[in-house]
């Protein structure tokens, strides 16, 4: 762990300058760093610490000397686990004694203490990940195995994290929640459920939830720096590579977080922009993808590791990473300009498309509605097509439009009409996305009627529709008449549905996965675009 001559000489320093020091020492016995302060003034930012994954630790351990003759205090200990080191060695001095001739040191260390870390498993108490020994002398602590301790507890890590699959593929991410005051109970934790959603959509697995109050949200971190420390811990105990929080971050609190995790940090934004690549097959789609990415990404150019920012303004570092970020810069700007121009004769040829229809007298509707509410589903089954189905968020982007044939309202002829399947919405929809998919949104402004479809299974459908209808309410042109349709009816229990009967009385009550009350919408929806005045 530590020999009795070096132990005695960081004494003989600390004592001489009275202040505590810090030595962090690797696994060869080579002495890369060294600080004036405790163990948690002088930690080794997350960032340059090498990262060995959840089965091991860093391969590093820290000598620490104290004035005081008392046990490491919970900072340092939670400093040790931040950096997951190999053990914290605590030198407790007395404050007086001599240097020998030849270098050597007496009288200086009184107690030793010795820390490490502690597997999950054997967690007993919340917050206590480490095991802290009884004080022992100089002599007991240099003669610890120190290379039988680390091999012992990385062997029981791996064990524990081998059983939670800790080396899959999947992003492992722990989920940050900020609840402000306007932010009723319900809602909060409504908002936490769809973003476990979107990490699982996205390709992630959500290791842990972590939420908390405040009355505004920090400019700096978002959260308090309590909370900060705490998600920190988490990470580095449950093995997390990536935080997500469940609202937009500035890229300055991105930063922030980031130096202080040591892990990724994403938002909500960033996650659906994730999904959205995924899931774009089209031409459209991709390029209305690749612009909000993009425009997201320009303002957080700076940071995004050392080839992108200078280290400082000493000799050395002026330059060459300057140079690289505005360049980087106006490549991306170009970029955004002719995507904007690709997305603008897109916008004029689906404005063509859409003017021959209209001259046919063909109605349109636009199928609208949550995320996951069914859309697909409802689509497939009014047409007999196989637009793709899945039980995501967001399964389908690019919009999709079907021609269905019904007997007129009034003469009982055969009558068809386009049925369009948008991309779902969801609360809060980035601005961003909003200004990118103009041109999917257009099929929603530009349809003769909407179709609204809600799913009656979900626990909040009532803020589902709020936050729907809120979205058309901001679109330049006000759409046409809604036909509300609830789906999922095989799904839900006779209070959600006498609910939603009492409430919204016109509305229809349909389930598209078994057919049930199809023959009912195909009639109202005659009704719907007769009501629309279509060729009036």
């Amino acid at each position: 762990m530590v020999t009795p001559e070096f132990a005695q000489k960081l004494a003989a320093i600390s004592t001489e300058i009275n202040q505590p020091v810090c030595v962090y020492i690797n696994r060869r016995g080579q002495v890369i760093r060294v600080g004036v302060g405790n163990a948690l003034q002088t930690q080794i930012p997350p960032l340059e610490l090498p990262r060995y994954g959840a089965k091991r630790l860093s391969g590093i351990r820290c000598i620490s000397t104290k004035l005081q003759p008392e046990p490491p205090k919970e900072s340092s200990l939670t400093a040790m686990v931040r950096q997951r080191l190999d053990a914290l060695a605590l030198i407790t001095l007395t404050g007086t004694g001599k240097l020998k001739r030849g270098g050597g040191a007496t009288g200086y260390v009184q107690d030793t203490y010795l820390a490490h870390l502690l597997p999950q498993s054997e967690i007993v108490a919340e917050q206590q990940y480490w095991s802290v020994s009884e004080a022992m002398n100089l002599d007991t602590l240099t003669n610890q195995d120190f290379l039988e301790l680390v091999e012992g507890l990385e062997a029981e890590f791996e064990r524990e994290f081998v059983a939670q699959q800790v080396g899959s593929d999947r992003d492992l991410v722990v989920l940050v929640g900020l609840q402000v005051d306007q932010i009723a109970e319900p809602e909060f934790e409504d908002r936490l459920h769809e973003l476990v959603g979107l990490v699982n959509t996205a390709g992630g697995e959500v290791l842990e939830t972590i939420r908390q109050k405040r009355s505004r949200p920090h400019p700096r971190t978002l959260i308090g720096e309590g909370k900060v420390q705490e998600i920190a811990l988490r990470v580095q105990t449950l093995g997390a590579n990536l935080v997500a929080f469940d609202r937009s971050l500035s890229p300055a609190q991105i930063r922030n977080l980031e130096s202080q995790f040591g892990v990724r940090v994403v938002d909500r934004t960033e996650i659906i922009l994730d999904i959205f690549a995924q899931r774009a097959q089209s031409r459209a789609g991709k390029l209305q993808v690749e612009l909000a990415q993009l425009e997201y990404m320009l303002p957080r150019l700076v940071g995004r590791g050392l080839a992108m920012s200078r280290l400082g303004g000493g000799i050395g570092t002026r330059g060459p990473g300057e140079t690289k970020l505005e360049t980087e810069r106006r490549s991306i700007q170009k970029r955004i300009t002719r995507l904007q121009q690709e997305v603008t004769e897109l916008q004029a040829q689906r404005s063509r498309m859409r003017k021959q229809r209209q001259k046919q007298d063909v109605p349109t509707v636009a199928i609208v509605g949550y995320t996951n509410a069914g859309k697909s589903t409802l689509i497939n089954a009014l047409t007999n097509s196989e637009v793709y189905v899945a039980n995501q968020l967001f399964a389908t982007l690019d919009p999709t439009t079907r021609r269905l044939s019904i007997p007129n309202a009034d003469t009982g002829e055969p009558q068809n009409m386009l049925l369009t399947d948008t991309v779902g919405f969801i609360q809060q929809l980035p601005p961003a996305l909003v200004d990118a998919f103009r041109a999917t949104l257009e099929e929603v402004t530009e349809a003769d009627a909407l179709l609204h479809v809600v799913d009656l299974s979900h626990p909040s459908w009532e803020n589902q529709i709020r936050s729907v209808m809120e979205i058309l309410g901001e679109m330049p042109i006000v759409p046409g008449p809604i036909l509300l349709v609830f789906n999922k009816l095989d799904q839900v229990g006779s209070d959600a549905l006498n609910q939603a009967k009492e409430e919204f009385p016109l509305a229809l009550f349909i389930s598209a996965s078994d057919r049930l009350g199809l023959e009912t919408l195909r009639q109202n929806l005659s009704l719907l675009v007769d009501f629309a005045g279509v060729g009036e």
